[in-house]
């Protein structure tokens, strides 16, 4: 894979990041879907968060704007590649799997603080225009996960860039950042508990999004909820109760 990315063609690049945000995006999303929506209610597992209906025309919308972050976030990649072929950075070689392990706890970490920092940031005054778009799903689903702004994309698309800068990182600890991002946007904006009594950040930091789709201010973190803590943004689990009765 190393050798495919440094080899390639800025076309070839693209095109293949456009291929694989796409497929991985649907399938994603629709497994997600099927869990919430079909498997876990028949199961008696877990609730459904938000009871109201969705707006009119939101699953066009959301697939429109999840279509042109997919197209932004895979031509994309051509500024990493970028990077690599200016020498200003560099892909590990033959790295140890511990190293990948490493790189990877280090880069979900990385990707909180971004994740926070932007969120803020689409939150002022300056930009929350642009964010108003992936806010105008009260109710989320799983295609509000990518139903972004073309800036808020940009945005949100850049968090790789800077480390790169800094450490030569391997492919897989590289390649692993966006297929975690998708797993976890498609379950947080699914709009559904899976283990109301579970604590782990995989499972809370779902109830946390909705919270925050549903307050809009508030919990602007991505999967842990340090960064809200350190800051003063986290909010209480019943801080929407009478917006989300059935």
């Amino acid at each position: 894979m190393r050798e495919f990315i440094i080899n390639s063609s800025a076309i070839e690049i693209m095109s293949t990041g456009l291929v694989f945000f796409l497929l991985v995006y649907f399938a994603l999303g629709t497994v997600s879907w099927f869990l919430a929506s079909r498997l876990f209610p028949r199961l008696g597992i877990g609730r459904k968060l938000d009871h109201r209906p969705l707006a009119k025309g939101q699953l066009k919308r959301e697939i429109l704007l999840s279509l042109a972050s997919i197209f932004i976030f895979g031509a994309g990649l051509i500024f990493p590649w970028g990077l690599l072929k200016l020498g200003w950075a560099q892909l590990a070689v033959d790295p140890s799997l511990l190293q990948i392990l490493l790189e990877i706890l280090l880069l979900v970490f990385w990707n909180e603080i971004h994740f926070y920092i932007n969120h803020r940031l689409l939150h002022t005054t300056l930009l929350r225009r642009f964010h108003a778009h992936h806010h105008r799903s009260i109710v989320t689903t799983q295609w509000t996960a990518y139903s972004f702004h073309p800036v808020e994309t940009m945005m949100l698309g850049s968090v790789l860039l800077l480390p790169m800068l800094v450490h030569d990182f391997s492919v897989y600890a590289l390649v692993f950042v966006p297929m975690f991002s998708l797993l976890i946007n498609s379950m947080g904006h699914v709009n559904y508990d899976f283990y109301p009594r579970s604590q782990l950040a995989l499972f809370s930091g779902v109830r946390r999004h909705q919270l925050h789709h549903a307050s809009y201010n508030g919990n602007y973190g991505f999967l842990f909820p340090f960064m809200d803590l350190i800051c003063g943004t986290a909010l209480p689990r019943d801080a929407v109760d009478r917006q989300v009765q059935s």
